[in-house]
Parts: C-alpha cells; structure tokens; sequence
C-alpha cells in the first residue's frame, strides 16, 4: 500500500485547460462589462520563477539525502514536502493554463505596444509556471524511496519514517 499517489496526468491537463478557458475568456469578459483588462507587470513572472528556483531546490536536496545519502526523514517533513510538492504542481498547472490563455488572448494584436505587452508578459508568467509545476512534479519524485531499500520499516511509496533522521 503506498502512502501517497502522485499527483495524476489527467488532474494537471484538467487544470491547464481550465486555466487557459479563463484566462482566455478574462480580457473579452472585462471589455464586455466595460472595463479596460489589466497589464501585467514583471511581478508574476519573477516571483513565480523565484518560487520554482526554491521547490527545484527542495527537490534536489531531498533527492541527494534519500537517494544519495541513503538518509531518512521524519514522517512530519515527509508530508510537508509532499504536500508543498502536490501544491505546487497544481498550483503551478493551473496558474500556468491562466497566464497562457491570457496571452493567446492578445496574440492577434502584437502590432499594438500594449498587446504586446500583454503577450509577452502573460507568456512569461506561463512559463515560469510550467517551471513551478515541474519543479512541485521533481519534489515528489524526489520524496519517493528507492524501492530495493531494504531496511525500509513503513508500508513503502514515499521517503518518510515515523522515526528522526540518522
């Protein structure tokens, strides 16, 4: 029985596309309620890229203690890292599918600075995203234990241990 699944293909392409449904329809849905859509700043991007540079971090250093190091982590930081990983690659979907239908949205009007603008910004802010995302998938990777360990004490499928590290 393993203690944790990861997180499916069929719930992250759900996500994108439902992302990229609303963040397509945004910029008509403002204008039609007679507002004017919002410009995106460098922000997003930055601190979503930021945000992936941390949980790759986490995930290399998970995967050099328990795959490497032959480590054991408790079973508290194995679910903290599990969870942050889950979180992270949907978080990271959706918010990838947004900023990408975002950006189709004005991929008619890259002739126009402000269409541009929104083009290119939006599509920063889905890439550094899909990097969230792969960086939350490479963390739960990495919380996973080497199936031939053979001192393994718990029921197997992740890196944790109801005991300390050692």
């Amino acid at each position: 029985m393993k203690l944790s699944r990861p997180v499916p293909a069929l719930t992250i392409a759900i996500l994108l596309a439902v992302g990229v449904i609303a963040g397509r329809l945004t910029p008509p849905l403002i204008v039609r309620l007679d507002g004017t859509p919002p410009r995106l700043g460098w922000i997003a991007p930055l601190t979503l890229l930021a945000g992936a540079a941390g949980v790759a971090t986490l995930a290399w250093n998970t995967w050099q203690s328990l795959h490497k190091r032959r480590e054991r982590m408790t079973a508290e930081h194995g679910i903290r890292m599990l969870s942050l990983a889950k979180a992270c690659a949907m978080v990271g979907a959706l918010v990838a599918g947004y900023y990408g239908g975002f950006a189709l949205a004005y991929l008619d009007q890259l002739d126009a600075s402000l269409g541009r603008e929104r083009f290119v910004r939006g599509l920063a802010a889905a890439v550094a995203s899909l990097l969230l995302l792969t960086a939350g998938l490479l963390l739960e990777r990495a919380c996973r234990l080497p199936e031939d360990d053979e001192d393994d004490d718990g029921p197997g499928g992740v890196g944790i241990s109801a005991g300390g590290s050692s």
